[in-house]
């Protein structure tokens, strides 16, 4: 007898040997979700450089090509429902991601790809400027779905990001039909929020800033949001419950004093969040008033 599930993911970026970041942080999330991981390495880290200075291994980039176009062609790709790229550590890597991408959509046109464009934060890009254009150019425009932060979508667009109503503009401007900006700007006093832009909706999920927030958030709100959307949830709830689970995984790590956060401890936080958040709806560019 068939079984059917939710559906097979993809997942490429970065891993570490400790930590919850990267690949680390999407496929044990993915897999508590229920979904097959097929997880693919970009570089692998003892831990998160946040944590200071260890050894990097780097792929060979002919091999990494090699095995993409692997799964790209075996006999399981028609279970695969979805990719979720994030760190790369190469413009090579990026171009076989991207031929890998293309060649699942040429077979599946439902087939999802949410591109996390991990290329850096308020304090600068952190991986080579190369990197970040061939991710601009060449991933971007095959992305249903992108989950930047406001400094990269600033980055990517080429746009001063003050208000959130530029970060609508830009979003929109950039391409992918559903983008996901994390730290946008909070309407809430002491608040921070995750602006969902889509072709009709401009959501705002918030909730209360935590200090010293541990490395990891980008990459589990991008999984959780993911998974959501794989299995069939509104835009909307998809967006509240991964904003909901984040938040509260981040406020109790923080709570037990650790440097990470505490998937181990908290996966059941990914299905059922209790966590309160508050959704704004904003005015939305297809709404405003022509004069």
């Amino acid at each position: 007898m068939k079984i059917e599930g939710p559906g097979a993911i993809i997942a490429i970026s970065s891993h570490v040997a400790r930590g919850s970041v990267g690949n680390r942080a999407v496929v044990f999330s993915l897999e508590t979700m229920g979904h097959p991981v097929w997880s693919v390495p970009t570089v692998i880290l003892p831990w998160h450089p946040g944590h200071g200075p260890s050894t990097r291994i780097s792929l060979p980039e002919e091999a990494f090509a090699s095995a993409l176009m692997d799964l790209a062609g075996s006999r399981w790709k028609s279970t695969v429902k979805a990719a979720i790229t994030g760190y790369f550590g190469s413009v090579a890597q990026v171009k076989a991601v991207a031929e890998m991408i293309a060649r699942f959509k040429a077979t599946n046109p439902d087939f999802l790809y949410l591109c996390d464009p991990v290329i850096g934060d308020s304090g600068g890009l952190y991986v080579r400027e190369e990197i970040a254009i061939a991710i601009r150019d060449c991933l971007l425009p095959l992305a249903d779905i992108a989950t930047p932060n406001r400094f990269e979508l600033g980055w990517l667009s080429g746009a001063p990001l003050e208000s959130n109503q530029q970060i609508i503009d830009a979003a929109l401007a950039l391409g992918p039909r559903r983008m996901l900006v994390t730290s946008a700007i909070p309407m809430m006093a002491g608040g921070t929020g995750n602006l969902l832009l889509t072709e009709r909706l401009a959501l705002l999920a918030e909730h209360r800033l935590v200090e010293d927030a541990p490395n990891g958030l980008g990459d589990l709100t991008a999984s959780l949001f993911l998974s959501r959307l794989v299995k069939g949830e509104s835009e909307e709830r998809a967006l509240q419950m991964a904003t909901a689970a984040v938040f509260e995984i981040l406020a109790r790590s923080v709570k037990r004093g650790s440097d990470e956060l505490m998937l181990h401890e908290d996966h059941a936080s990914f299905m059922t969040p209790m966590a309160m958040v508050q959704m704004r709806q904003l005015l939305h560019p297809s709404r405003r008033t022509k004069k």
